[in-house]
């Protein structure tokens, strides 16, 4: 396996860091005030394109990719580290897509998108120190980092595209016009991967993608003309190769209308490029003949070439340049340049009621702040139940009609309801539970 175009991801950010709880305490200087630091921030999982990649065989054979976690804070105000951040190296012309909707082209060598990101570290008690409280005994856990699953589709950058059945000369023309070197021979589906190559002809350089000849039915997945179309995507001109002999014996006239199709059915983008029809291998008893014909359909869309002799081949690529000085570069497939975003941790929650007195509240504020909870320490849990009740998670489960002893499940945590004072309500996480309050005051 020389060629991988296509792969799913997995991606976990790392952890941020505990904060500490610490206070100082010197000999003459009993009660020095808390300097417990913060937790370092987790690292984050980049993407980055690098032209000197062709496929994305690294990640077939490792789709798993984790950040490292940041360390612990620290008494004496020391912070943790943050963790170190991981970069994935993936082609130029890599797509990303995440739960099938795009989110970032990576069409630039050296452009970035953050596909995880890393948690934020816990904030120590010296973080939590006011005037009205000048010994907090309040550290946080540090934020989970974000997990993500993502599929990679490789779209080579090229600008010219070679298409047509198998045998009709495709590979012959990237060979005779570029220093590429594909397998060619006299059968059909000698070209099993895609095939780059670049040309320069009257002082103009473009890159020619050869792909796997295609037959009728492509587009739904016979032969390997549908695995690779996606590599013509990007180009701005597609050259369309003929054998006047027709494939298995079927019309040359009647083989172009078959491509055509082929290709409207796999990306109607795909079929709306500008085509150059060369009639190839005009050195055989039967291209002259062939080419009159199409000559009368096509009239100047069609070329009439030889391959094997190079009859023609310069009036080909006098062609492209003029089609290619039409058109802008490869084909974008996201006009949005990704990179770093800045992630809003927004408020909003939802409440839904799971039946049997079961409720689930979800909202990545409220998850959060459930992960960073120590449950051990009486202040974070106090501190806990008012940024509930003051984001209205107390009035959304009253007005969804929960009653006293149900339970309510947010990030690994489960609740048990009650309009009791705060330090008779219990609180579940894993296989432990803790007596704190989330209910009535």
């Amino acid at each position: 396996m020389n060629f991988v175009d296509k792969v799913r991801v997995f991606v976990s950010a790392g952890n941020g860091g505990d904060g500490s709880l610490s206070f100082r305490h010197l000999k003459f200087l009993e009660f020095g005030g808390p300097n417990g630091a913060d937790g370092g921030k987790g690292g984050d999982v980049w993407f980055e394109a690098s032209s000197r990649l062709t496929t994305l065989m690294d990640l077939h054979f490792r789709p798993h990719v984790e950040a490292e976690r940041g360390s612990h804070g620290k008494g004496s105000n020391k912070k943790g580290d943050s963790g170190s951040d991981v970069v994935v190296f993936v082609p130029a012309g890599t797509v990303i897509y995440k739960d099938g909707v795009l989110a970032a082209d990576l069409h630039k060598d050296k452009q970035r998108f953050r596909a995880a990101e890393g948690g934020r570290g816990g904030r120590g008690n010296a973080s939590f120190k006011t005037h009205a409280n000048t010994a907090p005994r309040l550290a946080e856990k540090g934020a989970p980092g974000e997990k993500a699953t993502y599929d990679l589709e490789l779209k080579l950058l090229a600008d010219v595209g070679l298409v047509g059945f198998p045998n009709a000369g495709k590979s012959s023309l990237l060979a005779r016009v570029t220093s590429a070197r594909p397998k060619i021979a006299d059968y059909p589906f000698t070209t099993l991967a895609p095939n780059l190559g670049v040309a320069c002809h009257k002082h103009v350089g473009f890159v020619l993608a050869d792909i796997p000849g295609l037959i009728e039915g492509a587009s739904e997945g016979k032969g390997l003309g549908d695995q690779f179309l996606r590599h013509v995507e990007r180009t701005r001109v597609l050259i369309h190769l003929v054998d006047p002999a027709g494939y298995m014996g079927e019309d040359p006239l009647k083989g172009v209308k078959t491509i055509e199709a082929e290709l409207k059915g796999f990306s109607p983008r795909l079929a709306a490029k500008p085509r150059i029809l060369v009639v190839n291998k005009m050195d055989l008893p039967e291209g002259a003949s062939v080419f009159k014909a199409f000559k009368k359909k096509y009239r100047d869309r069609v070329l009439g070439a030889s391959m094997a002799t190079g009859e023609g081949v310069q009036e080909v690529l006098d062609r492209v340049i003029a089609e290619l000085a039409k058109h802008d570069g490869p084909v974008r497939f996201s006009d949005k340049a990704p990179g770093e975003t800045l992630h809003k941790v927004e408020q909003g929650f939802s409440v839904e009621n799971m039946g049997g007195g079961v409720y689930s509240l979800r909202g990545r504020y409220v998850e959060r702040a459930s992960a960073m909870l120590d449950v051990s320490l009486p202040e974070a849990i106090n501190r806990y139940q008012h940024t509930l009740k003051r984001i209205g998670v107390d009035k959304a489960l009253k007005k969804a009609g929960i009653a006293a002893g149900d339970r309510v499940r947010c990030g690994g945590f489960e609740f048990e309801w009650t309009d009791a004072p705060l330090k008779k309500l219990s609180i579940r996480r894993g296989d432990k539970r803790t007596r704190i309050g989330v209910g009535k005051k």
